[in-house]
């Protein structure tokens, strides 16, 4: 394997790119990005006084075999020292709020919570926990969750509970998403423990195995709930990036879009606006689309199932206060869509990470999201401008938290279809254009948030996993 073309410089196409730099079967990595900087959706506004603000994923989960990798990653790459976690004891991992009937509710944790009538909930969720052991396993190989929690959790739960997670996860509608592509676990445990409840307690299914390194180690013995970084979540492609340019083995491209991909007799043609680059393999984490509008004519049964995948537009609208302002201390709220199709949640920023705050003089920092799978029928087709989705966000903030001050700085950003929706039967789609490209012997790897996870653990990890399939040996993960 002589060259490896990677299209897309997210943290997926930066991840593969470690990857590959990882093992001596490479000689080369190329990577493709359209715009101006590297890292995506890893977003981040360091401000001269200190503050920090994130304009994508805030925190990251250590959990699992995919948190694990990530941590073992930003190990390798000597961040350790500016790991910022937030331990499960920690109030902002206890404290999550839903508004509903225009109230702050805090969701119920623990045992007493379960035990006792917790509104906006109208009985304990302990008994919708016991009735669930009692429903059948469904017979469809996949299924809305709305129509899956409603049937083995309850109507309620689902129309409050659910809608608001699938709003604050995917900003996408869970009546739409599939149970199966957006909650894999709670999949399997019904089909191989036949219920949630056993299959919590019990295990469902297989999962991969990441053997941790020290920084996951300390996660584990430490009971970290999420984690950031003191420079803002930016620092791990940045680090990425430069560990990259440090190699000697990788070019890096930016404001290069791929315009067009042809077959060649070693492998691939990659068209750009300035010039032609040759690559054995390409490895693409273009989001789907932009990578069906680049493939050849050949590819035509994949490029359909490409154009199927949709994603939604998000408007992140960051909010600075003087002082301190919320009402309640916690993570933040979600909104089901039954109460403001178009408010998706505010993140209390300043709960878990203070580090992010001004170091001089208190203040308070929150994240108000909005739109996703509703946005053009809330703020319509057209050009929507920054002073209305700023007006939408602060009004919010007055109404939910009581917060009646005027925010002593802001920033908004149009995040354009930046989460992929796995609607239902998304699997298969998957299974077939995996499919296609073995049986046509394509030198093609897909990875990206539009195939197996949005998260930005899933993206990394499945950049881990293209390159142990390409290469054929297990890839060092950073341990």
């Amino acid at each position: 394997m002589r060259t490896v073309a990677v299209l897309g410089g997210g943290i997926g196409g930066l991840a593969a790119s470690y990857y590959l730099c990882k093992s001596p079967q490479v000689t080369k990595v190329i990577i493709l990005e359209s715009s101006s900087r590297f890292g995506g959706w890893l977003w981040s506004t360091r401000r001269s006084d200190g503050a920090v603000f994130e304009h994508g994923p805030r925190g990251i989960r250590p959990a699992g075999a995919v948190g694990c990798n990530t941590l073992n990653m930003v190990d390798d790459l000597g961040l350790a020292g500016e790991i910022l976690p937030v331990t499960y004891s920690h109030v902002a991992s206890k404290n999550r709020y839903l508004y509903v009937n225009k109230q702050l509710h805090r969701m119920p944790s623990g045992i007493s919570g379960l035990l006792r009538i917790v509104p906006p909930f109208s009985r304990p969720l302990l008994m919708n926990v016991a009735l669930e052991m009692l429903v059948k396993k469904g017979k469809e190989e996949d299924e809305t969750i709305y129509s899956f929690v409603s049937r083995r959790l309850g109507k309620e739960l689902a129309d409050i509970a659910v809608d608001s997670l699938c709003r604050g996860v995917f900003a996408g509608d869970c009546r739409k998403l599939s149970v199966r592509s957006c909650f894999p676990v709670l999949y399997n445990a019904e089909q191989h423990r036949g219920s949630l409840t056993l299959g919590m307690l019990l295990g469902s299914g297989p999962t991969p195995v990441v053997p941790p390194g020290p920084l996951s180690q300390r996660s584990i013995k430490e009971s970290w709930a999420q984690w950031s970084l003191s420079r803002g979540m930016e620092s791990l492609p940045e680090s990425i990036t430069e560990f990259l340019q440090q190699s000697g083995r990788v070019q890096l491209h930016r404001e290069a879009a791929v315009k067009q991909i042809s077959p060649s007799a070693s492998g691939w043609m990659i068209h750009l606006e300035d010039g032609v680059i040759s690559a054995d393999h390409i490895i693409s984490a273009l989001p789907a689309k932009a990578l069906s509008s680049a493939l050849p004519s050949s590819c035509q049964p994949l490029i359909q199932q490409l154009q199927d995948i949709s994603a939604v537009t998000v408007a992140v609208v960051n909010l600075e206060y003087e002082g301190s302002i919320l009402p309640v201390m916690g993570f933040g709220h979600l909104v089901p869509s039954s109460e403001d199709r178009g408010l998706l949640g505010v993140i209390y920023d300043s709960i878990p990470f203070p580090q992010h705050d001004r170091p001089n003089g208190q203040t308070t920092r929150v994240t108000v999201m909005m739109g996703g799978a509703w946005f053009q029928e809330v703020f319509g087709v057209l050009e929507v401008t920054e002073e209305h989705l700023l007006a939408r966000a602060t009004e919010a903030v007055r109404c939910h938290l009581g917060v009646t001050a005027v925010p002593s700085w802001n920033r908004v950003s149009l995040q354009r279809d930046c989460i992929p929706q796995y609607y239902q039967g998304h699997f298969r789609r998957v299974e077939f254009m995996r499919s296609f490209i073995k049986k046509n012997n394509l030198s093609l790897s897909l990875i990206g948030s539009s195939y197996d996870g949005v998260s930005v653990n899933d993206v990394i990890f499945s950049g881990w996993t293209a390159v142990e399939e390409l290469l054929g040996a297990r890839v060092n993960t950073g341990t």
